[in-house]
């Protein structure tokens, strides 16, 4: 058993939440696209969640492995978080998680997409 428990993987997501200035969600949101699309070793995708009528929301990236998370880090990345500070009520609380469990739609796993 520990054979296959070694075979399966999971991914590592970061979490963080915060809230914007009032009306600043949308502009935080474009430089937040910008920054995942600067991602790529071991990227595995990105969520941006606004709590509707609301400046509130959650972001979270899926990684590969924790490596991966602590490689994307670069100048590009520094100058857009710097760009995004401002846009904050309050520094937004951020931790990392081990993705323990997903579930695919079945079409998703019919059509082979996954």
């Amino acid at each position: 058993m520990t054979d296959f428990l070694d075979l399966l993987t999971h991914k590592f997501a970061y979490v963080a939440i915060g809230e914007f200035k009032p009306g600043k969600f949308a502009e935080a949101r474009q430089l937040y696209e910008k920054a995942v699309s600067t991602y790529s070793q071991g990227f595995q995708g990105a969520y941006l969640l606004q709590e509707p009528g609301t400046d509130r929301g959650i972001a979270m990236i899926l990684w590969e492995s924790i490596g991966d998370m602590a490689e994307h880090h670069n100048a590009t990345y520094d100058e857009i978080l710097k760009q995004m500070a401002h846009l904050f009520v309050h520094p937004p609380v951020s931790t990392f998680y081990e993705v323990c469990c997903e579930r695919q739609p079945d079409s998703a796993v019919k059509n082979n997409l996954i």
